[in-house]
């Protein structure tokens, strides 16, 4: 139906989140059942294990003070896995601070992912081929930077697309209303990928916005809006697939709320009792996004307990690794800091340099 002929009434009524995938692993929307092979199916699982997994590790390092900041991810994996895993590698990927796993599913060394937790300048270093930007800490700046990286793909008529994340709390900010429009105006290859969580920091997304969801927004922008079960990683790959799909073909940007949960606090300061009930996390826990794919994948006689142990294990050896490798790297100087920045150290950074020393 074209625009003209959509009633005013549409955009006044709350939309239904897309669901393929039930809590108890039954397929509930066929259409939309993602083209996956059985290899891909496990791969699928292994990553987001491997990385509910890291997750964990990663809070105890932080508490260690081994890590810097640290952002949980626990409860967000199909969120985070499946959006990525529904890409390209040629397409590049636009984060806030607690996207690092998308980062490190696109090609960013684990280790530099500690490092950049850690402050080291080196975090930072994207290797040649790694389309990605590191985590954006201004809430809602990253979304300005892949309409931008965007705009580059349509001027060059090259067929890539770029996603950008953030959560429901990011959709207010004035950037993110800046990039869809101009996405819109431009009919843009990019993705607005929302992690609608339930929670800026500890504010409730009712008292966030009178919309009656973060897809209604789109509306306004002129793009395409869409609704999904963000515990579902088949309806998240289902939605990133047609979304990356319609990029390519022309047919322009799409903003895409995906309804999660964050098991964890939102950083390791946050005190999640202060404004979340037991009730709340409980119901949540019961649409554990590993537990329904494991469920899926247990029936299709591709997943086993057995097979969850293995990938725990595999994941705590290579983070214990990879955190080693980061804590060996050497130390970060102010003359380094400065010589990183430039092919060749401007006069005025040498005598800076010069200095310091």
């Amino acid at each position: 139906m074209s625009k003209s002929k959509i009633p005013y009434e549409v955009y006044t009524e709350e939309v239904e989140a897309l669901t393929v995938l039930s809590p108890d692993g039954e397929i509930v929307n066929k259409d939309k059942v993602p083209n996956l092979s059985d290899d891909q199916l496990k791969e699928l699982m292994y990553r987001m294990v491997f990385t509910r997994t890291w997750d964990e590790r990663a809070i105890n390092l932080g508490r260690q003070g081994r890590l810097g900041f640290y952002a949980p991810v626990s409860g967000q994996e199909a969120t985070m896995v499946g959006s990525e895993f529904a890409l390209d590698k040629g397409d590049f990927v636009c984060p806030g601070y607690r996207d690092m796993p998308q980062l490190v599913w696109h090609g960013l060394p684990l280790y530099q992912a500690f490092l950049y937790s850690r402050g080291h300048q080196h975090g930072g270093q994207i290797p040649e081929g790694v389309n990605v930007l590191m985590p954006q800490i201004i809430i809602g700046a990253q979304v300005l930077h892949a309409m931008g990286i965007a705009m580059g793909y349509k001027l060059k008529k090259q067929k890539q697309v770029a996603i950008t994340y953030t959560g429901d709390g990011g959709s207010s900010e004035g950037d993110f209303y800046e990039a869809m429009n101009f996405a819109g105006a431009f009919n843009l290859p990019v993705i607005f990928f929302v992690q609608n969580n339930g929670y800026a920091i500890t504010t409730p997304f009712a008292k966030q916005t009178a919309a009656l969801s973060i897809a209604h927004k789109a509306v306004a922008a002129g793009i395409r809006g869409v609704k999904i079960d963000g515990m579902d990683v088949f309806a998240v790959i289902s939605a990133v697939q047609e979304a990356a799909e319609r990029a390519r073909n022309g047919e322009g940007a799409t903003l895409i709320e995906a309804v999660t949960y964050r098991f964890r606090p939102h950083s390791l300061s946050d005190d999640t009792s202060k404004y979340r009930t037991k009730e709340e996390e409980g119901e949540w826990s019961e649409k554990d996004p590993i537990a329904r794919l494991a469920k899926y994948l247990e029936k299709k006689g591709l997943w086993t307990d057995e097979d969850t142990a293995r990938v725990k294990e595999e994941a705590k050896a290579k983070v214990n690794e990879q955190i080693k490798k980061a804590e060996q790297t050497e130390k970060m100087t102010v003359s380094g800091l400065i010589d990183s920045m430039f092919e060749t150290t401007p006069k005025h950074l040498e005598e800076q340099k010069a200095d310091f020393k």
